[in-house]
């Protein structure tokens, strides 16, 4: 089991790293074409949701590696189900129904993570 929290926690942090990167550095011009709703939401909230998603992957991978608090992992990747709840909820009130696919297939990886962490 712990082989397969790795490789799906893996999954997940070089994702939201990748996303989360990219939110707090770039500007609203440069994340437009790859992100359409951040047309409708302040700046500050776009790089506040980069921030948290980089400080998810270091939770999903510290606690287990040093053993210190692992229960922060629990924590982290059911952060990220919210996170990716929430992130439907506006492509859904936005009316992009196409675009949840991506959010839905993260739901289930976020989720199978909690899953993971908890049975070691």
């Amino acid at each position: 089991m712990e082989i397969a929290y790795w490789i799906v926690a893996g999954l997940l942090g070089v994702f939201f790293l990748y996303a989360g990167g990219k939110k707090v550095v770039q500007s609203q011009d440069q994340l437009a074409p790859m992100m359409g709703w951040v047309d409708t939401i302040p700046m500050w909230l776009v790089r506040s949701i980069g921030v948290i998603e980089i400080l998810g992957v270091t939770g999903l991978t510290l606690p287990p590696l040093t053993g210190i608090a692992p229960v922060l992992a629990i924590v982290a990747a059911i952060g990220f189900v919210v996170l990716q709840v929430l992130a439907t909820a506006l492509h859904l009130s936005r009316g992009e129904v196409k675009e949840i696919g991506l959010n839905i297939t993260l739901i289930a990886l976020a989720a199978v993570t909690v899953w993971l962490a908890t049975t070691w």
